[in-house]
């Protein structure tokens, strides 16, 4: 990962974007805690998601290798004209994984409405979608930023499946999910989702589907809503350009056709078959007839109704929500279950590279053995972090030297709190800067139960010593103590790999 030089300030800095000048300025003022999905059921809420707020350019720049074609997560690839790009926030508090949809050039020339665009889908907070949690309008460019959904999208899942098909019980689920996300954005007063398809339908880190919040903004002030082939265009958007809420019905029942059959089937031709009641001939051959007929028809009649030529036809989403949720009946199984994909981790795993004894500890957050190690290890690794005069030996110093000296001895010992009081002592004077002492106060902080602490620590202890390796396990064991399992394992391996350089030349502990 590198320090940067702006790691001292992300090491104390709590959110993003903040103490800029020269941006828009936000139209609310109520995002700074999570907006209710106006759902009395605590069940619909999508617990641990940021507040909605403003990004700078800097933010993503960074958190996307510079805009890195490695990056690139959108079907289109960077032919598109609305590139998605996953990326990684580089801050200390929040290391999360995001979604980032960059608009062509000019797409929205007018800041102000860009801002009030974005702020309206902001406002949503729901578990069935991939939502919106900040945009960057800055000078031309415009940015929004989702929650990145790493299990890829329905239509990957669909048409080019890999190992396994869908099962009938996870697109049953996919349905409801779907029809429960636009009956929420209904209920908000956001009926209106521009290009519903497979490819808006992503999969947690659970596999939950969720439907992608970018759809709820257009791509551009006068652009066109639909950018799918004209033979899957609600009827009434080709007679008059316009999006209605009957419209996005429309476009849920192609989806469910997606489902039944696991092609892009283009609407008319399927209604001929449902007309005909072929039901067979539509359905998905790999499903290997492992579907109940009578649900299949449920799903059937409910496409049909929602593929209706005139508006006024089409069920709303209350009726979508109604007519799917009785079909649902594998309620106890997991989604990554039937879909064929790991079990989101709990806690780190196996690095790619080779452990030592440090890593090895760090791994099964042994934190006595981590203790054993440090004690072990003393300063040898703060041999190049400081370079001191003869002026600088002031009594002072000798103060300093004194304090950490009684860390020492208390952290030898066991005496942990104690140990905290002399090294802050050592830490607050200045003069002198020690990997090692934030690396072992950290590590205090970890055995007080303090893990907040211990990660501020840690990464102080990375800013000092950017390539020690010590730093990064230490980060790994608070983040896993956060819960934040991913940023752990990842944080794990960047350690084991700095050790293998180190064991190859390099310099590192």
């Amino acid at each position: 990962m590198g320090c940067c030089g702006s790691s001292l300030q992300r090491a104390h800095s709590l959110g993003l974007g903040a103490g800029k000048s020269n941006h828009i300025p936000h139209p609310q003022n109520n995002f700074q805690s999570h907006p209710s999905n106006g759902s009395s059921d605590p069940a619909a809420l999508s617990g641990g998601v940021p507040a909605f707020s403003e990004f700078s350019f800097a933010d993503l720049k960074a958190a996307t290798n510079n805009f890195s074609s490695d990056y690139i997560v959108s079907e289109s690839g960077d032919k598109a004209p609305n590139v998605v790009f996953k990326g990684r926030l580089q801050n200390q508090n929040n290391r999360r994984w995001i979604a980032v949809k960059k608009f062509a050039k000019f797409a929205w020339p007018d800041p102000k409405q860009f801002v009030e665009e974005a702020s309206g889908v902001g406002k949503l907070r729901h578990k069935r979608l991939a939502n919106l949690i900040g945009y960057c309008c800055e000078g031309e460019e415009r940015f929004l930023i989702a929650e990145y959904m790493p299990n890829d999208t329905l239509a990957k899942h669909l048409f080019h499946w890999e190992n396994q098909t869908i099962e009938w019980a996870m697109r049953l689920r996919v349905a409801l999910y779907i029809a429960e996300a636009l009956d929420y954005c209904s209920s908000q007063e956001r009926p209106l989702y521009h290009d519903l398809n497979a490819y808006r339908v992503l999969f947690d880190e659970n596999g939950d589907p969720r439907l992608s919040c970018f759809g709820l903004m257009k791509n551009s002030r006068d652009g066109k809503s639909y950018s799918t082939n004209l033979a899957y265009t609600p009827p009434e958007y080709l007679r008059n350009g316009r999006v209605t809420a009957e419209s996005v019905i429309f476009s849920f029942g192609t989806v469910l056709l997606d489902l039944l059959s696991g092609k892009h089937i283009p609407p008319g031709h399927a209604l001929d078959m449902i007309r005909g009641k072929n039901i067979l001939l539509l359905m998905d051959s790999h499903l290997e007839g492992n579907f109940s007929t009578g649900e299949a028809t449920v799903v059937f009649d409910l496409a049909s109704r929602c593929l209706q030529y005139e508006p006024r036809d089409r069920p709303n989403t209350k009726d979508l929500v109604a007519t799917l949720a009785p079909l649902q009946n594998k309620p106890d199984v997991a989604s990554y279950v039937m879909l064929g994909i790991p079990k989101h981790e709990e806690a780190p795993p196996t690095p790619q590279h080779p452990l030592t004894p440090m890593g090895d500890a760090c791994a099964r957050m042994d934190l006595t053995a981590i203790h054993q190690i440090l004690v072990m290890t003393h300063y040898k690794d703060d041999e190049r972090t400081n370079e001191l005069s003869f002026q600088e030996w002031t009594q002072q110093m000798r103060d300093m030297l004194e304090a950490r000296k009684r860390g020492d001895l208390a952290f030898r010992d066991k005496d942990f709190k104690t140990a905290i009081d002399c090294y802050s002592q050592f830490i607050d004077v200045g003069t002198m800067v020690s990997p090692t002492v934030y690396a072992r106060r950290s590590l205090c902080y970890l055995l007080c139960d303090q893990p907040d602490a211990a990660l501020r620590d840690a990464m102080q202890a990375q800013c000092v010593y950017p390539d020690w390796s010590t730093s990064f396990y230490m980060q790994a064991v608070a983040l896993a103590k956060l819960d934040m399992d991913k940023d752990a394992a990842d944080m794990l391996n960047e350690a084991a790999a700095l050790e293998e350089k180190r064991q190859k030349g390099g310099r590192g502990s």
